[in-house]
């Protein structure tokens, strides 16, 4: 009981600074917004100027909303892969999902040219990007789904992993030395990952993936603690590592794949945040780091966008180039400091 009481305190902190982040991030961009006018229009009234409203609920709400799923989703994943993997630089795009993903929309922007009239324009709208990402991921997942039931050894689908990895890598590096400008431009901007792309119905849309995801990672808690002790070990107290493998990658791809096909690769947060997390809690318990995860994930990824949107300035910048600066030299200073890794 004692040592579920040292955790209230941080989770307390954790929550409160969410809640601050996220109205810090709505009030920041080209427009400042008063914070005051920001819960104004969340209760339903009316803020001094019309504009406010229709700014807050039309971009930037959906945003912030977009940010916290991105967040704790792709720093959950990173958790449970660098779990079943038992390996640090595992992350939630190690089983080649991203590169499935990436393969699709390359295939979709790239490849346009070989489909005619009305059906090139379906394929290189919003939603035939969206389903051309997620199709790739999905056929990823297949392939290694199908290899997960028939190798025994974790690492092994590790390996597998990177190798689909490598060549939709390949294939999508084909189609870029043939495309045109203007595709590559395409490509080009989507690999940059955007947050602010959505609107509610794709937020809905995504909202149920992620939550089916995270539904079946918390149901995975205490297989992923039993498999810190050793596949074998947790064989011998009756764990189906084969089952609890198969859900584990099922949820990471629903995760990942899903936040991918919506807003694009987005790196660094599913690598670091789970580091950043055990630093801070000194547990290797998923009872406490999947909660901490998603809280640490949800607010680093609104940091970063608030970074990215530059505020009272047009530009908004790579979302892609802004986690990995601002998260990077955070984790290379906890690690320094720390000496040693809690896994």
């Amino acid at each position: 009981m004692q040592r579920q009481n040292t955790y209230k305190l941080p989770f307390t902190i954790l929550l409160v600074l969410l809640l601050v982040c996220f109205f810090v991030n709505i009030s920041l961009g080209s427009v400042s917004i008063p914070i005051k006018a920001i819960f104004s229009s969340l209760i339903g009234q009316t803020p001094q100027q019309e504009t406010w409203q229709d700014i807050i609920f039309i971009y930037r709400l959906p945003k912030a909303i977009t940010a916290i799923i991105v967040g704790s989703g792709l720093g959950i994943s990173g958790l449970l892969m660098q779990t079943l993997f038992r390996n640090p630089l595992a992350g939630p795009f190690v089983l080649g999902i991203s590169s499935g993903a990436s393969l699709g929309v390359a295939l979709v922007l790239l490849g346009s040219g070989i489909f005619g009239g009305v059906l090139a324009s379906l394929l290189v709208s919003k939603w035939g990007i969206v389903i051309a990402a997620s199709v790739g991921s999905f056929l990823v997942l297949l392939a290694v789904l199908a290899v997960s039931l028939k190798v025994r050894d974790t690492m092994a689908i590790l390996i597998i992993g990177l190798m689909f990895a490598s060549i939709t890598a390949a294939i999508v590096s084909v189609l870029s030395y043939f495309g045109s400008a203007e595709q590559l431009q395409q490509y080009i901007f989507w690999g940059f990952g955007s947050l602010g792309n959505l609107s509610w119905e794709d937020i809905v849309v995504l909202f149920f993936v992620y939550f089916t995801g995270l539904l079946l990672a918390i149901s995975s808690i205490k297989a992923l603690n039993t498999l810190l002790l050793g596949e074998n070990y947790a064989k011998s107290l009756g764990l189906n590592i084969k089952k609890s493998r198969f859900i584990i990658i099922i949820s990471t791809s629903l995760l990942a794949g899903t936040i991918t096909a919506f807003t694009g690769p987005i790196a660094f947060i599913g690598l670091a945040i789970p580091h950043i997390t055990r630093q801070v809690f000194n547990t290797s318990n998923h009872k406490i780091l999947l909660p901490a995860v998603f809280l640490f994930g949800a607010i680093v990824m609104l940091i970063c966008d608030s970074i990215a949107q530059l505020p009272n300035s047009d530009y908004t910048l790579p979302i892609n180039a802004i986690t990995a600066l601002v998260g990077a030299p955070v984790v290379i200073w906890l690690l320094i400091r720390k000496q040693n890794m809690v896994f």
